[in-house]
């Protein structure tokens, strides 16, 4: 059936075919992850935003990571758990708006964490240049950009699906994502085709540039002592982020292209989400136990705190 796409129509969602009880449950295990989520990278962002010693370009890199990670997960998680209280529909706009959002946070975590790699390939191997090149108008250039692209990228991507006649409203996902609006398409726009192959090969060129700096980091580090304990200490977190929001985007690539119908529903909704679900966890406790400062000015807060109890 043919549609002509108005702001007003509806598309179903799919994967949430569970009881009351199973809604319910789900919605407070939710709630519950969405606040740590929330209490972890907040908690990231307001101690390097608060300390001055924390406003380093490594910390500023991480405080934007944190940052679009609270962006990402706010595209999903609300309506998500709208969802398990109410019906499972999204309108047209809103389903762009979802797609926009989320895939703008994973191609923004892409462009930070090359940042990242490029400031601790710098300040490894470049140490006795790191102050002219790191410089703070460089790294508000860096940063801007960081959030430019990927929302640029992502608005042409949108773009070029806006208006396109629809044969469909059924996305077969838990949430609205641009390639399920393009299955449903009469006739696939080639200007969205083109801008989303320019996408995956320009995030994918960010990809190979971090997995580059990283080897020569290592190949770098190995030769010293004491680079290598910089390494461990700065670089680690960084890497351990890496590897697993870059295997949890390519799973949800490969599931969403060539995954089967033969799944079962939880294990499709949990591909789905997974990286919605652990790197944006999991990088405040990555980062706040790994990187010396940040993980000694919440130890200072909590001594303090225990400190004003006991007087």
């Amino acid at each position: 059936v043919m549609e002509n796409v108005s702001v007003d129509t509806l598309f179903t969602l799919s994967g949430l075919n569970f009881t009351l009880e199973q809604r319910i449950t789900l919605f407070f295990l939710t709630l519950l992850w969405y606040i740590m989520i929330l209490l972890g990278n907040i908690a990231i962002i307001v101690a390097i935003i608060v300390d001055k010693n924390l406003q380093e370009p490594m910390y500023i890199f991480l405080c934007n990571l944190c940052f679009n990670a609270l962006y990402g997960t706010a595209g999903f998680y609300p309506k998500f758990l709208l969802d398990l209280l109410t019906s499972h529909v999204i309108s047209y706009a809103g389903c762009m708006l979802q797609g926009f959002v989320i895939h703008s946070s994973v191609c923004g975590d892409f462009s930070i964490l090359a940042l990242m790699a490029y400031d601790r390939y710098v300040a490894i191997c470049r140490p006795l240049v790191y102050q002219s090149v790191m410089t703070k108008q460089r790294i508000s250039i860096f940063v801007l950009f960081s959030w430019l692209l990927p929302l640029y990228c992502m608005f042409m991507n949108t773009a070029t699906l806006l208006g396109s006649r629809l044969c469909g409203s059924h996305i077969n996902r838990i949430y609205c994502v641009n390639w399920m609006i393009t299955s449903i398409t009469c006739s696939p726009p080639k200007a969205n085709s083109a801008v989303s192959y320019f996408n995956v090969l320009f995030y994918f060129g960010h990809f190979v540039f971090i997995f580059w700096s990283y080897l020569y980091l290592i190949r770098t580090a190995i030769s010293s002592k004491e680079k290598w304990g910089k390494f461990m200490q700065t670089c680690l977190p960084h890497l351990i982020s890496l590897i697993t929001f870059t295997t949890t985007v390519l799973l949800d690539l490969l599931y969403m292209r060539f995954g089967s119908l033969d799944l079962s529903q939880d294990l499709n909704n949990f591909m789905a989400m997974e990286f919605l679900l652990i790197p944006p966890a999991m990088n405040p406790f990555i980062y706040g136990f790994k990187l010396t400062k940040i993980r000694n000015k919440f130890l200072n807060l909590v001594y303090i705190k225990r400190k004003d109890v006991k007087e």
